[in-house]
């Protein structure tokens, strides 16, 4: 739900030009936090989000990548960018996600989240600067698990936070 939402944002910001990489379809398991509606199941992210983008600000461009990135082909995706925001759900491939671009492109930021599952306050969520050009949005303590789902309030947040601090990034701003 980070990616959908965060784009939606950006896109409402008049940021002009998006790369959405994805390799799934919606699903209905998608409807309750993510950017999409119930006559897009089936059909590719990507293509989706880019549609509804579209809907939104007529002229916005969309780069589309529909599949799943390797560390090799990640770089190429992405090459060129202003900013990139990680909203994976795998810790393994936000990892590969981080060192790729701390490797490859060590002067682009990075906005990535960490702990945004279960229902604890909202103002549990921060925006922190880890590194020169590495920014963690998210409470860093909650995962993901039976006591603790995803909740589209808390998800919405996060996303915002990811969209706002990419915003301030693009007019020069940057976490102390």
């Amino acid at each position: 739900g980070l990616g959908s939402n965060a784009a939606e944002m950006l896109t409402r910001a008049g940021v002009g030009h998006l790369v959405l990489i994805d390799f799934d379809v919606v699903s209905e398991s998608n409807l309750n936090r993510q950017a999409f509606f119930a006559d897009q199941v089936g059909m590719l992210k990507t293509d989706a989000l880019a549609a509804n983008l579209q809907r939104i600000r007529p002229g916005v461009e969309c780069t589309l990548v529909s599949e799943r990135l390797t560390p090799a082909t990640l770089i190429p995706a992405i090459q060129g960018a202003d900013v990139t925001i990680e909203a994976v759900d795998a810790a393994d491939t936000k990892a590969t996600i981080t060192a790729a671009l701390m490797d490859h492109l060590p002067g682009m930021p990075l906005v990535t989240a960490s702990g945004i599952a279960g229902c604890a306050s909202a103002n549990t969520i921060v925006t922190e600067r880890l590194a020169d050009h590495l920014y963690l949005v998210g409470d860093l303590e909650s995962d993901v698990s039976a006591g603790l789902p995803l909740y589209a309030t808390r998800v919405m947040v996060a996303a915002a936070a990811q969209a706002h601090m990419t915003i301030r990034l693009l007019l020069g701003e940057r976490e102390p």
